[in-house]
């Protein structure tokens, strides 16, 4: 029976490595270099990017971010710890600090950010006062998200490799 666990954090560590690592690609290399391409009077544009890469990246990042949370859930659940969790209860607060900032990072991938590349990337109709709003919700949203990966890496780390550092 271990080797459902092990299975489960396994496909949790997986996932989340491409969830957060589309997260900071993202937000350090492809936000930035699609703004020196705008710049770029002379230059080939951002075209090839938000025409092939974005939209495949998208995809791997909104769903690396459900595999992630749906495998974390499974996880916790098969330790009879899923309520304790999210409960903030006991041990088991260190992980659902984690967890719950997971689930907020989840909440804007799927009602924030994607909605709004969707406008950005032209896969929706959209007005340019629209996709400049969207934009700037989408920027915001996975700046945020960027931002809590950090903490919620320290606690998710921390529930096994740190426990000592929540205990008297």
């Amino acid at each position: 029976m271990e080797f459902i666990p092990f299975s489960e954090r396994w496909l949790h560590f997986l996932a989340g490595i491409t969830w957060i690592g589309l997260l900071y690609y993202f937000n350090l290399v492809q936000t930035p270099a699609l703004a020196a391409a705008a710049a770029d009077k002379g230059g080939p544009g951002g075209a090839g990017i938000t025409k092939y890469v974005a939209p495949r990246a998208l995809l791997w990042f909104r769903w690396g971010a459900v595999v992630t949370w749906l495998s974390g859930a499974s996880y916790l659940a098969s330790r009879h710890i899923l309520g304790d969790a999210f409960m903030l209860h006991g041990p088991s607060a260190v992980i659902g600090m984690g967890a719950w900032l997971g689930t907020i990072m989840l909440f804007n991938v799927w009602v924030l950010i994607w909605p709004n590349q969707k406008k950005i990337l032209g896969m929706v109709a959209a007005t340019d006062e629209e996709k400049a709003k969207a934009r700037r919700v989408a920027l915001l949203a996975s700046r945020t998200n960027m931002m809590l990966s950090i903490p919620m890496l320290f606690f998710m780390a921390a529930s096994s490799h740190g426990q000592f550092m929540f205990t008297r």
